[in-house]
């Protein structure tokens, strides 16, 4: 339900951000940029254990008339909110073309093109129930090390499950936004529930940590490495895992580490099994 509040959100955005989108005017669209903060708002409501957090369904509905009537709505917003920033959405691939960091210019792109999240960070799943005989994983991102992890503004990671062609298995999920830096390392410690149980990924399959952080001088979210786990090295405890550079190889065929210094992924696994 509330990554479907999310997705509404962001399509708003892109229709706000539509370079046709002369239909609107900068009133217009600011009000579409508030609904849709108020969506995010919803969806972050369904997710959180906190009451004051909460954005009710009743409080949803005041915005239906808002929509419905856009082009001659013209009192105050019902609630005090700022529209949701437009960052720049880019078309997949589109950003190799805009930006080259100083540790990557000699990095061969490889792999598919980068794809946007189509949500805001925060989309965790809950954990599946159990079925007698499978085993369910919980990931725990632990912290990742990065010379510049102080510089990183609203870091997070996307986590996917992949086959040998790069194809999703499991619903891709976002993290939350790490609020913890210190020296090169950014803490996340947060648990990912790895979507389908063990026995039923097929051989070969991957799950892919993206990191992704803003930035604001390009106005986009941009992936700065990956690492991935393969299926031979799911077993509970710790593991650290190597960073490569984007973009990201979801076919794993042409790998190029990240740096000669030792900075990871520091994850543990829990694995459950009834």
């Amino acid at each position: 339900r509330f990554s479907n509040y999310s997705h509404l959100a962001r399509q708003l955005q892109k229709e706000v951000q539509a370079s046709n989108s002369h239909d609107f005017t900068e009133e217009q669209k600011k009000t579409l940029g508030k609904v849709a903060t108020c969506l995010e708002m919803r969806s972050g409501a369904l997710q959180s254990t906190q009451p004051q957090d909460e954005f009710k369904l009743e409080d949803l509905k005041k915005l239906e008339p808002i929509i419905r009537n856009i082009l001659t709505y013209n009192k105050e917003f019902p609630f005090d909110v700022q529209p949701v920033p437009l960052r720049k959405i880019l078309a997949p691939g589109e950003e190799e073309n805009l930006e080259v960091e100083e540790e990557e210019e000699n990095a061969a792109g490889a792999g598919s093109p980068e794809s946007f999240p189509s949500r805001v960070p925060g989309t965790l799943l809950p954990r599946l129930p159990s079925e007698p005989g499978m085993t369910l994983l919980t990931l725990k991102i632990e912290k990742i090390g990065l010379k510049d992890a102080g510089q990183c503004i609203d870091p997070y990671m996307t986590v996917s499950v992949k086959d040998v062609n790069g194809i999703d298995l499991n619903p891709i999920q976002d993290t939350p936004v790490a609020t913890r830096k210190e020296d090169t390392y950014i803490h996340f410690s947060v648990d990912v529930e790895i979507q389908k149980h063990l026995e039923k990924l097929p051989k070969g399959a991957a799950i892919f940590f993206e990191f992704k952080h803003y930035k604001p001088k390009k106005k986009f979210t941009s992936t700065k490495c990956f690492a991935f786990m393969e299926m031979d090295e799911i077993k509970p405890g710790p593991i650290v895992i190597e960073l490569y550079k984007k973009p990201t190889d979801f076919k794993r065929k042409k790998l190029h580490l990240l740096t000669k210094k030792p900075l990871y992924l520091h994850l543990h696994q829990t694995l459950h099994k009834d």
